[in-house]
Formats: structure tokens, C-alpha cells, sequence
């Protein structure tokens, strides 16, 4: 992905036949995937000006310059939404963007090396990073808490975890 981009939402699909499309929103504050307009797909080459018509369960209706027809707006079900990290809030220091915590190595606190973030999931009730094991294919969710991550080195590309007993 390109380092200038994080993605804020994404498109799930035509909403009517007048080319609204449902809108997905990654952000903390859901309607403000619309102040990021125009968004772009990961690799830049297509831009969306977007404009939220009214919120709906799971996200909004949204018109998209230049899409006009149903058919349109099933074309772009699955596009992943982005914005420019510079137009982004800058976030306390507690507070992480999932595509930084990607790739970054994992150690336990004994120094061990427990593998490296493959993703970051939330499934509702609270955030969890997968860790791909480097010693298996298999990858382990460990709870991003207080408690099971103390510490997150954004900087050296760190995270110092505490897993709950038999987790690894």
C-alpha cells in the first residue's frame, strides 16, 4: 500500500437504481469519510468525490460524482475507499492507524521474537492484532489491550506484548 494512504472506508454496493452507492466508513467519527473527499482506490489511479445522502444501518447512501445508473454502482461494490494520511487528524499517542501496526515485529517481554502483525481485526467487540508466527503458518490473535500489548514502538517498528498464558 502507499505510505501517503490509509483507507477510510468502502464501497458495499448499489443503494437504488439512481446510482446512490452503501458506504462503509472505517473512521472513529463515521461521517467523516465525507470531509477526506475525493477519495481514491489504493494505488491512486481512480478518485471518488463522495457525498453522504443519509446514514443507514452499517454506514451510509452516498452519491458519487460521475456514477448515474445501478449498474454503475454494482461495478465499484468492494472498492476500497482511501485518503490521504496528510488530511488524516494526527492521533495521541495511545492511538495507532491500522496500516502503521502492519509488518511491525512482535516480541514478548523476555525479548522473544513471537512474530510479526499480519492485521489488525475488530469483529465488535474489541481490537485484536493477527500475528503470523515466524516459526508456523498459522497465525494467533492476540488481544491489542493494555494489558496483553503494553508497549507499541512506532518508531524503532516494535511491539513489546504480554499474552495471556498458552496463547503462543
Amino acid at each position: 500500500m502507499s505510505e501517503g494512504r490509509i483507507c477510510v472506508g468502502a464501497i458495499s454496493g448499489a443503494y437504488g437504481v439512481q446510482g446512490e452507492v452503501r458506504i462503509k466508513s472505517f473512521c472513529a467519527q463515521p461521517d467523516d469519510i465525507e470531509t477526506y473527499s475525493p477519495l481514491t482506490t489504493e494505488d491512486g489511479t481512480r478518485s471518488f468525490a463522495l457525498a453522504l445522502i443519509r446514514p443507514m444501518k452499517n454506514g451510509f447512501v452516498a452519491r458519487i460524482a460521475d456514477v448515474a445508473t445501478k449498474e454503475q454502482a454494482d461495478a465499484l461494490k468492494g472498492v476500497q475507499l482511501f485518503a490521504a494520511r496528510d488530511q488524516l487528524p494526527h492521533l495521541p499517542d495511545d492511538e495507532y492507524y491500522y496500516t502503521d501496526l502492519v509488518g511491525i515485529e512482535v516480541f514478548d517481554t523476555g525479548g522473544t521474537s513471537l512474530g510479526h502483525v499480519k492485521s489488525v481485526q475488530n469483529h465488535g467487540a474489541a481490537d485484536l492484532l493477527e500475528i503470523h508466527r515466524a516459526d508456523a503458518t498459522a497465525t494467533v490473535l492476540l488481544p491489542f489491550t493494555q494489558a496483553a500489548v503494553p508497549t507499541v514502538d512506532l518508531g524503532s517498528r516494535r511491539i513489546i506484548a504480554d499474552p495471556p498464558e498458552g496463547l503462543f
